[in-house]
C-alpha cells in the first residue's frame, strides 16, 4: 500500500510542480504520467538494493525518453515533459542536510552530504545523456524501418 501512496503522490507532486511552472494544460497529465511511472521504477531499483544513485539513474533515462516520445505525440517540446517529471529526483534533502551540517560544522557529514548530492545530481544528467543516446537510436531504427516498408 505505501507504494501505491509513493506513486500517487509522485503524480501530484509532477501535476503540481507543472501547474506552478504553467506548463500547457494538454501536456499536465501526460507529464504526471511520465513522472508516476519513472518514480516507480525508481522503487524497482530500491527493491533490488540498486541505491539511490542507480535508481535515479534509471528514472532520469525513463524520463528522457517518455518525454521524448510524449513530445512526438503531444507535438510539443519534451522540456515540457522533462522539467516537472523531474520534481521526484532533485535530491533536496541531501542538500538541506549539507548545508545544516556546514552551518553547525559538522564537516564530515556535510562533505558525506555534498558527495551524495553530486553524485545523484551526476546520474541525472548522465541519464539525460543516455536518454538522448537512445533517442537517438529510436529515430534512426524508425527511420529505418520506414525506409523497409517503402
Amino acid at each position: 500500500m505505501a507504494v501505491i501512496g509513493q506513486l500517487f503522490l509522485a503524480y501530484l507532486a509532477v501535476l503540481g510542480f507543472g501547474l506552478i511552472i504553467n506548463i500547457p494544460h494538454q501536456a499536465l497529465n501526460l507529464a504526471g504520467w511520465i513522472g508516476t511511472l519513472t518514480w516507480g521504477s525508481y522503487l524497482i531499483v530500491q527493491v533490488f538494493d540498486g541505491g539511490v544513485v542507480f535508481g535515479s539513474l534509471i528514472g532520469s533515462i525513463g524520463i528522457g525518453v517518455l518525454s521524448s516520445l510524449a513530445a512526438h505525440y503531444k507535438k510539443m517540446s519534451a522540456i515540457i515533459f522533462n522539467i516537472p517529471s523531474l520534481v521526484s529526483f532533485v535530491p533536496g534533502s541531501q542538500a538541506y542536510q549539507m548545508v545544516k551540517n556546514f552551518a553547525l560544522g559538522n564537516y564530515r557529514e556535510a562533505v558525506s552530504f555534498t558527495l551524495q548530492v553530486v553524485m545523484i545530481t551526476g546520474a541525472i544528467a548522465l541519464g539525460f545523456l543516455l536518454a538522448e543516446l537512445l533517442n537517438q537510436l529510436i529515430a534512426f531504427c524508425r527511420l529505418r524501418w520506414h525506409r523497409l516498408r517503402t
